[in-house]
């Protein structure tokens, strides 16, 4: 008689994602995750073919997490629309500071997961602030430093700096850049 599961996939799924949240990925192995969902590995092999199977379905979903944070951000409409993305990325970093450093430091997410998120924010700031494709690109790589500069700074708990104080960095940084690319525009 076939093995039958006793634990549905999407319940490992998540007990795997808690694990990684509160530890990191390299917590992430499957005696582990047997132990967090109260099992044997078994029902885990039986729905995962292996640990890269299993890392690669927490990819989709910690990517979901990263998204979510900064589509909240503009939904919530306290910023303009561009610098609530930038905003959400800074909160992603510091309220979920484990999967934060999984987006950013492993498995080649930032250059596979996120490529799309980068080429949606270049043409977002193209269609509403009427730039140029190539000014658009300088605008965002310039910020995504300087964002990433700031959440790197929460992920790493290396200082806390005021949400408002936070805020005006970001504000102060657009209004540089911004003004750095008109005057080169100017100057042509």
């Amino acid at each position: 008689m076939p093995a039958k599961k006793v634990i549905a996939k999407e319940d490992i799924l998540n007990a795997a994602l808690e694990i990684v949240r509160e530890r990191g990925i390299e917590a992430l192995n499957m005696r582990t995750l047997a132990k967090r969902c109260n099992c044997s590995t078994q029902p885990i092999y039986l729905s995962f073919n292996g640990i890269e199977d299993l890392k690669k379905q927490i990819d989709a979903e910690v990517l979901n997490v990263f998204k979510k944070y900064m589509d909240d951000e503009v939904a919530s409409g306290r910023y303009p629309k561009y610098k609530a993305v930038g905003m959400g990325y800074i909160r992603f970093a510091k309220e979920e500071k484990e999967l934060f450093k999984y987006v950013m430091m492993h498995r080649g997410m930032v250059r596979d997961g996120t490529e799309k998120i980068f080429d949606d924010t270049v043409f977002m700031l193209m269609k509403n602030y009427g730039l140029y494709q190539d000014e658009a690109s300088k605008l965002h790589m310039h910020m995504w430093i300087f964002v990433h500069g700031i959440a790197s700074i929460f992920a790493t708990k290396y200082i806390d700096i005021d949400w408002e104080n936070v805020s005006q960095m970001v504000t102060d940084a657009y209004m540089g850049i911004i003004k750095q690319i008109k005057g080169e525009k100017n100057d042509n």
